[in-house]
């Protein structure tokens, strides 16, 4: 045999082994659920340590961290869904941050672990461990190694503003961000009307949009458009809070939208959100969103801004 043929079968062989180790990865997915993550599921601890195991293959090493940071996080999330018994509240995504952590000290360019990394440690109980603290030590870590990402010190104006609630740190953020070369200018717009109208739902509105002009990825892009269909179903349970108590003398009882709609209330069918959901109308007026919605559940807005004296 030729050394051509047996370099083609050699290529032949490592195909065909790739092609049975995805299927045989796929089966496994179908027949085994995503367990429960353990909170003992971090054996390495120290960047030094995983970075001379690493052998030269820090990017690989740091994309696995990541993965397995993804794993961890869904996985969780995934038991909540299904009703199956999670860690111990006080526990729970305890070993987030030190995968994303790891995943960043192998790459610090590592912008995607960064900047979603932020947003899996911000979110509240259950959807996340509610560590806005982390979130921003991550980003500042970012920042660390590339003081040229705008979008980092912007991210953090957003986690001092959704999550924190602290407008001013969220105004001084986005001030830093327009200061660093080829930061956008709407970025200086951005810091003088948090600070007069922070928590205002259109201010909100206009965080979700800025972050969802300025998202790399599909991911980041479409979790602010979600936010941002949120705030519209908002909007619109307001809207309909006010009908419902202009019309809710004239309805029969029980109260449902079809009494409203035989009490000549103006509306077009059941209202339902964005996503084709109908809202829920309780027997004492309060407008819900539908529990089925890909959109539920909302947040909780942030106070309104207190005007300096």
């Amino acid at each position: 045999m030729s050394r051509a043929q047996q370099i083609a079968g050699g290529v032949v062989l490592i195909v065909l082994l790739m092609t049975t180790a995805i299927a045989l990865q796929r089966l496994r997915d179908r027949v085994y659920r995503l367990g429960t993550p353990s909170q003992h599921a971090l054996y390495l601890t120290s960047d030094r340590a995983v970075g001379r195991m690493s052998l030269g293959f820090r990017a690989l090493n740091a994309d696995l961290y990541w993965i397995r940071a993804l794993q961890y996080y869904g996985g969780i999330q995934q038991a909540h869904r299904e009703g199956r018994p999670s860690l111990d509240p006080g526990s729970e995504y305890a070993d987030l941050f030190p995968f994303l952590d790891l995943a960043t000290s192998l790459d610090p360019q590592f912008n995607i672990a960064y900047r979603f990394g932020a947003i899996f440690l911000s979110e509240p109980p259950p959807g996340g461990p509610g560590r806005p603290d982390l979130a921003i030590r991550l980003l500042n870590k970012g920042l660390a190694a590339r003081p040229d990402k705008w979008e980092y010190m912007q991210d953090i104006g957003f986690v001092h503003y959704w999550w924190n609630h602290d407008y001013r740190a969220a105004a001084a953020a986005f001030q830093r961000a327009s200061e660093i070369p080829n930061a956008p200018w709407w970025l200086r717009s951005l810091a003088a009307s948090t600070v007069a109208q922070g928590g205002d739902r259109r201010s909100s509105r206009m965080m979700w949009t800025v972050l969802a002009q300025s998202a790399g990825n599909d991911w980041l892009r479409n979790s602010a458009v979600r936010s941002l269909q949120q705030l519209d179903a908002l909007d619109a349970i307001d809207t309909l809070e006010q009908l419902v108590s202009q019309y809710r003398d004239r309805a029969a009882t029980p109260l449902t939208w079809q009494s409203l709609l035989r009490a000549g209330a103006p509306l077009r069918g059941v209202p339902a959100d964005q996503s084709g959901t109908p809202f829920e109308l309780t027997p004492d007026g309060r407008v819900r969103l539908g529990s089925a919605s890909p959109l539920f559940p909302l947040p909780h807005e942030p106070p309104r801004a207190t005007p300096a004296s």
